[in-house]
Protein backbone atom coordinates (compact mmCIF):
# COMPACT_ATOMS: atom_id res chain seq x y z
CA UNK A 1 0.00 0.00 0.00
CA UNK A 2 1.41 3.16 -1.32
CA UNK A 3 1.02 6.83 0.91
CA UNK A 4 -1.72 7.74 -2.07
CA UNK A 5 -4.14 4.77 -0.13
CA UNK A 6 -3.61 5.69 2.78
CA UNK A 7 -4.89 9.45 2.58
CA UNK A 8 -7.42 8.68 0.00
CA UNK A 9 -8.99 5.87 1.84
CA UNK A 10 -9.85 6.16 5.22
CA UNK A 11 -9.60 1.97 6.44
CA UNK A 12 -7.64 -0.05 4.01
CA UNK A 13 -9.66 -1.57 1.13
CA UNK A 14 -9.55 -5.11 2.54
CA UNK A 15 -12.02 -4.00 5.10
CA UNK A 16 -14.30 -2.29 3.15
CA UNK A 17 -15.09 -3.20 -0.33
CA UNK A 18 -15.38 -0.30 -2.93
CA UNK A 19 -18.71 -0.65 -4.37
CA UNK A 20 -19.70 -3.54 -2.51
CA UNK A 21 -22.16 -4.19 0.08
CA UNK A 22 -21.76 -2.97 3.71
CA UNK A 23 -21.09 -6.92 6.28
CA UNK A 24 -21.11 -6.31 9.50
CA UNK A 25 -17.75 -6.71 9.30
CA UNK A 26 -16.95 -3.48 7.48
CA UNK A 27 -19.75 -1.87 10.32
CA UNK A 28 -17.45 -2.97 13.09
CA UNK A 29 -14.58 -1.99 11.44
CA UNK A 30 -16.13 1.79 10.69
CA UNK A 31 -17.27 2.12 14.27
CA UNK A 32 -13.69 0.96 15.42
CA UNK A 33 -11.98 3.63 13.12
CA UNK A 34 -14.52 6.22 13.67
CA UNK A 35 -14.28 5.89 17.91
CA UNK A 36 -10.70 5.90 17.41
CA UNK A 37 -10.20 9.37 15.40
CA UNK A 38 -12.69 10.84 18.29
CA UNK A 39 -10.56 9.42 20.44
CA UNK A 40 -7.55 11.42 19.02
CA UNK A 41 -9.60 14.26 18.30
CA UNK A 42 -10.50 15.01 22.02
CA UNK A 43 -7.33 14.48 22.79
CA UNK A 44 -5.98 17.00 20.98
CA UNK A 45 -8.47 18.95 22.35
CA UNK A 46 -7.81 18.60 25.82
CA UNK A 47 -3.64 18.87 24.96
CA UNK A 48 -4.63 22.19 23.25
CA UNK A 49 -6.90 23.39 26.25
CA UNK A 50 -4.13 22.75 28.76
CA UNK A 51 -2.20 25.08 26.42
CA UNK A 52 -4.10 27.81 27.00
CA UNK A 53 -4.14 28.00 31.28
CA UNK A 54 -1.43 28.58 33.19
CA UNK A 55 0.32 25.94 35.02
CA UNK A 56 -0.81 24.58 38.37
CA UNK A 57 1.41 25.89 41.12
CA UNK A 58 0.26 23.24 43.37
CA UNK A 59 1.01 19.86 41.22
CA UNK A 60 4.70 20.97 40.80
CA UNK A 61 6.80 21.88 37.47
CA UNK A 62 8.64 18.48 36.34
CA UNK A 63 8.51 15.95 33.67
CA UNK A 64 6.35 14.55 36.32
CA UNK A 65 3.30 16.25 36.22
CA UNK A 66 4.01 16.22 32.50
CA UNK A 67 3.34 12.45 32.62
CA UNK A 68 0.47 12.83 35.36
CA UNK A 69 -1.28 15.27 33.27
CA UNK A 70 -1.09 13.24 30.30
CA UNK A 71 -1.62 10.33 31.57
CA UNK A 72 -5.29 11.69 33.16
CA UNK A 73 -5.68 13.42 29.79
CA UNK A 74 -6.01 9.74 28.44
CA UNK A 75 -8.31 8.80 31.23
CA UNK A 76 -10.19 11.65 30.05
CA UNK A 77 -10.85 10.72 26.86
CA UNK A 78 -11.44 7.04 27.28
CA UNK A 79 -14.07 8.29 29.50
CA UNK A 80 -15.88 10.78 27.02
CA UNK A 81 -15.36 8.08 23.71
CA UNK A 82 -16.87 5.07 26.15
CA UNK A 83 -20.34 7.27 27.18
CA UNK A 84 -20.71 8.28 23.59
CA UNK A 85 -18.27 11.43 22.93
CA UNK A 86 -19.48 14.19 21.30
CA UNK A 87 -20.86 12.59 18.40
CA UNK A 88 -18.16 12.87 15.66
CA UNK A 89 -17.80 8.88 15.79
CA UNK A 90 -21.63 8.50 14.99
CA UNK A 91 -21.46 11.00 12.04
CA UNK A 92 -17.83 9.12 10.96
CA UNK A 93 -18.97 5.74 11.24
CA UNK A 94 -22.21 7.00 9.23
CA UNK A 95 -19.62 8.13 6.19
CA UNK A 96 -17.30 5.54 6.52
CA UNK A 97 -20.11 2.85 5.78
CA UNK A 98 -22.08 4.67 3.26
CA UNK A 99 -18.62 4.90 1.26
CA UNK A 100 -18.97 1.74 -0.34
CA UNK A 101 -21.53 3.10 -2.37
CA UNK A 102 -19.08 5.30 -4.02
CA UNK A 103 -17.95 3.26 -7.11
CA UNK A 104 -14.68 4.61 -7.76
CA UNK A 105 -11.97 7.18 -6.25
CA UNK A 106 -9.19 8.84 -8.19
CA UNK A 107 -6.34 7.49 -6.65
CA UNK A 108 -7.76 4.19 -4.75
CA UNK A 109 -7.12 1.21 -6.74
CA UNK A 110 -9.43 -1.35 -7.40
CA UNK A 111 -8.75 -5.26 -6.53
CA UNK A 112 -6.93 -6.08 -9.28
CA UNK A 113 -4.80 -3.25 -8.25
CA UNK A 114 -5.47 -0.47 -11.51
CA UNK A 115 -6.98 2.34 -11.06
CA UNK A 116 -9.95 3.26 -13.61
CA UNK A 117 -10.30 6.85 -12.81
CA UNK A 118 -7.47 9.32 -13.79
CA UNK A 119 -6.19 10.76 -10.65
CA UNK A 120 -7.57 14.59 -10.31
CA UNK A 121 -5.30 17.37 -10.56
Amino acid sequence: MDRTELITSPLPQQQLKVGGAVTDKDKVAARKAAREFEGLFVGMMLKSMRETVGKDMLAGKGQSDEIYRSMLDQEYVKAVVERGGLGLAKMIEAQLIKQPDIKQRPGVKNESGNSPLPAGD
